[in-house]
């Protein structure tokens, strides 16, 4: 069948107008937030109904056509990138809040809801949905389910798994599942609702989601210390973390500083220039809490970890201070950089670091670094910034052949080669790093079984 009779045939599944076919919607809706692989989809298609994304699956399955799915189109692994002629299944239209129980916590949420809207529903309902990252104002809930995403508030409440108490789903075959069905506690055998957080769409698509809401927390304030070096961050952390249950502790390079002042809007934190910028958050619920935090402060100046430091006296001041570590992404896009988003356990991360950036230093001298990340949880994004001289095909092969010693480091602490961005095609060809083979076997398995023609999302965790 020829491309034009499949785009009249997947417009009579959806709502007049909700096939896309133009250029500039192709380009739009074929990519991420990646710039590794040009977008080149079919069409983007636009359900509305559960039922809609049932018979596209149905479709797609007779017709051997291959689907993506696409929410904000904020990641950085190319999984939600068509650029093979795939359908793009978009789930702009798939927006609301469907229901909200406040006696079990949990809002019903279809996959297009956006993070923020979530948030701000949340926080109207006197309560505190706390998963949140950088691009919360355009990702998706069904994105971030088919990610796992973290951000900011990991070391306190965990992964977006934490907080799915359940899910409907689109298996490949086009069969709708309820998973878990919102309990807490069910002993009723495999978990599948597990399997779909984090499979980035090659099982199927998440059409509804119950996400559970915590109790708002209560005054958060926020820490910015001047670290002496990066050996130093880790003890700081150990210390807050003796007298504080902390909801953030961030970090950042001066060099990530720098290019955030050379924005403009945000105030520098304060005056001493340090190489390693520590930022932590709590509740300061009491006068006692602000004062133990500022006891520990001292002492971490005493013992020479902290050079200088700031703490957050107002709703504002908090804000700012934030925006010193949420800016940089987007800061240094004007660089092309090349991201790596790896992990270890926190009692590893001085060494892993030292490792990695002796590698770095070694085989990128002349590319400008930039380091940050939710070291909290030992989460590290290593960034490499494009020299102007260099076009981007060429600085991405660059940065490549030094990703097997990167990786390799990564293998040797058992860590992962992707901690919150997924795996997508970015980093399907080293997933053998932090996945066994056996492991890979039973993965590629189950999505046998989910997808027996192939057709979610292909290309993305494992090669085609």
């Amino acid at each position: 069948m020829t491309d034009v009779a499949l785009i009249e045939q997947l417009k009579t599944l959806v709502e007049p107008g909700k096939v896309l076919t133009d250029a500039d919607s192709l380009n739009a809706y074929g990519k991420d937030w990646t710039k590794h692989f040009a977008p080149a989809p079919l069409a983007i298609a636009f359900p509305k109904t559960i039922e809609q994304v049932q018979a596209i699956v149905r479709w797609a399955n007779e017709q051997k056509v291959a689907l993506v799915p696409s929410g904000g189109r904020t990641g950085l692994s190319a999984a939600a990138v068509a650029a093979n002629g795939e359908v793009v299944v978009a789930f702009d239209y798939m927006n609301q809040v469907l229901a909200f129980n406040e006696f079990d916590r949990t809002a019903v949420c279809q996959p297009g809801v956006v993070t923020k809207q979530l948030q701000l529903f949340a926080e109207e309902k006197g309560l505190y949905y706390p998963v949140d990252f950088a691009s919360a104002g355009s990702s998706q809930i069904g994105g971030n389910i088919g990610t796992n995403a973290g951000g900011i508030k990991v070391i306190r409440y965990g992964m977006t798994r934490n907080w799915v108490a359940g899910l409907k789903v689109v298996t490949g075959k086009g069969d709708l599942l309820e998973l878990n069905k919102d309990l807490i506690k069910n002993a009723t055998g495999y978990d599948l609702r597990q399997l779909f957080i984090g499979a980035e769409g090659t099982l199927g698509f998440v059409v509804e989601a119950t996400m559970r809401l915590d109790r708002k927390p209560q005054n958060l304030t926020a820490m910015v210390l001047g670290a002496a070096d990066f050996d130093s961050i880790m003890p700081v952390l150990h210390a807050f973390q003796n007298k504080l249950d902390l909801t953030a502790f961030e970090f950042f390079s001066d060099k990530a500083l720098a290019k955030i002042m050379g924005r403009g809007d945000v105030p520098a934190p304060f005056e001493t220039e340090c190489p390693f910028y520590a930022l932590l958050e709590f509740e300061a619920t009491t006068e006692e809490v602000a004062e133990a935090a500022l006891a520990t402060f001292e002492h971490c100046v005493e013992q020479g970890w902290v050079l200088d430091g700031v703490m957050s006296q107002s709703e504002q001041q908090l804000q700012n201070l934030w925006k010193l570590r949420e800016y940089i992404s987007e800061t240094i896009s004007h660089w092309t950089p090349y991201k790596n988003d790896i992990s270890v356990t926190v009692a590893q991360v001085p060494a892993f670091l030292h490792d990695i950036d002796a590698i770095v230093g070694e085989h990128y001298p002349d590319f400008e670094i930039v380091w940050f990340g939710h070291i909290g949880d030992g989460n590290l994004h290593l960034n490499i910034l494009k020299p102007d001289n260099l076009s981007k095909d060429e600085f991405f092969a660059k940065c490549a052949t030094v990703n097997k010693w990167v990786f390799e480091t990564v293998q040797k602490y058992n860590g992962s080669i992707s901690a919150e961005h997924g795996v997508g095609m970015t980093k399907r060809d080293y997933l053998t790093y932090s996945r066994s083979e056996a492991e890979i076997a039973y993965m590629k398995a189950i999505k046998a079984a989910f997808d027996p023609n192939g057709i979610m999302n292909p290309g993305k965790i494992f090669a085609l």
